[in-house]
């Protein structure tokens, strides 16, 4: 659902051309889109965020709550469309693809690579009914948010992809200040994202969040997004640990990817580490959560019933790292536990 007649066009062909997906409906706009939904029923819908009449969040708000549905954003990455997209993806969107900002058949060709990654992973997903997290996140946010200045002495590395920002949108604002530590955070999600999941979280919770650059101190009572396209890990500095970014290659066919951090996580902290693995597609952070659990530290794997895909919390629990198999909603809950037993006296 677009109101552009060229890129309509352009999502109409990869679509088709796929051979894997059918397009059975185009809309002009959010009014238009949920006619077309409730009078076609499909598996998938493609959504735009900037439309006339009713915008995509307003359409994806209906479309949750009448009739739930794999949805997936297709999102310029400047303006308010990023913030956007970020906002439709914790209202119940599975994942989104960003628009080219070039146009010709190079610019084309990345965009439908991207789009049918997202696709397959999108009919993967389990579209549940959950209730919207803005309203629980109002009721655990009393407080100031933190002005972190100390190193941190404890760590929670967190690995999540499709569905992860709806996840992390219900864990970050419950985590409490004050254990000494930091947070961690691979998202999957393309470059320049990152930066507004980051600012969205932060708005939400008592951690500071922040797009995590190249040789940041790790501070306590502050929460790091890797940047899309780099890898993120801890290194020691003179001072106690920093953050590194890289652009080495994929791993798992993603970059960021959890387990470049989760294993430098693991050698920086050892059994001063919390590992958690997240929704998502694939396996990447089973072997991560693996090495901070044979390090001493205490990994935590998504339950099956309210991850939107068990790929990677699955290959988690399989590979033994999780001690902990919890719903998204006790997470925080135990990861605050955990972190007041490993806290220092």
């Amino acid at each position: 659902m677009d109101d552009s007649p060229f890129f309509r066009r352009l999502l109409t062909d990869v679509v088709d051309g796929s051979g894997e997906f059918r397009v059975v409906a185009t809309a002009r706009d959010g009014m238009d889109a949920l006619r077309k939904v409730r009078a076609h029923a499909p598996d998938v819908v493609l959504m735009d965020i900037e439309m006339p009449e009713l915008d995509g969040l307003g359409a994806i708000g209906y479309i949750m709550a009448e009739s739930p549905r794999a949805i997936v954003v297709v999102s310029a990455h400047v303006g308010p469309g990023a913030a956007a997209a970020i906002r439709a993806l914790e209202l119940g969107a599975v994942d989104l693809v960003a628009k080219e900002e070039e146009r010709g058949t190079a610019a084309t060709a990345r965009f439908a690579e991207r789009l049918l990654i997202v696709l397959r992973a999108a009919r993967a997903a389990e579209v549940k009914r959950l209730a919207a997290p803005e309203r629980r996140q109002r009721e655990v946010v009393p407080g100031p948010q933190s002005t972190a200045t100390g190193v941190a002495r404890l760590c929670v590395a967190v690995a999540a992809s499709t569905g992860g920002p709806r996840a992390l949108a219900e864990i970050v604002p419950q985590l409490p200040i004050g254990l000494d530590a930091a947070v961690l955070i691979v998202q999957h999600m393309p470059p320049k994202f990152t930066r507004s999941l980051a600012e969205r979280l932060a708005s939400q919770s008592r951690f500071r969040v922040v797009e995590a650059q190249h040789g940041m101190p790790v501070l306590t009572d502050t929460a790091y997004v890797a940047p899309g396209d780099y890898h993120m890990r801890v290194t020691s500095g003179p001072n106690g640990p920093l953050l590194a970014l890289d652009q080495g290659p994929s791993v798992w066919g993603v970059r960021p990817a959890a387990d470049p951090l989760f294993g430098s996580v693991a050698s920086q902290f050892g059994p001063r580490a919390v590992g958690v693995v997240l929704t998502g597609i694939g396996r990447d952070g089973a072997e991560g959560l693996r090495k901070i659990h044979d390090a001493g530290g205490i990994g935590i794997a998504q339950d099956r019933e309210t991850a939107t895909i068990y790929g990677m919390p699955g290959a988690a629990l399989q590979a033994g790292g999780a001690r902990y198999v919890l719903p998204v909603t006790e997470i925080a809950g135990r990861v605050a536990i955990e972190l007041g037993r490993m806290k220092p006296q």
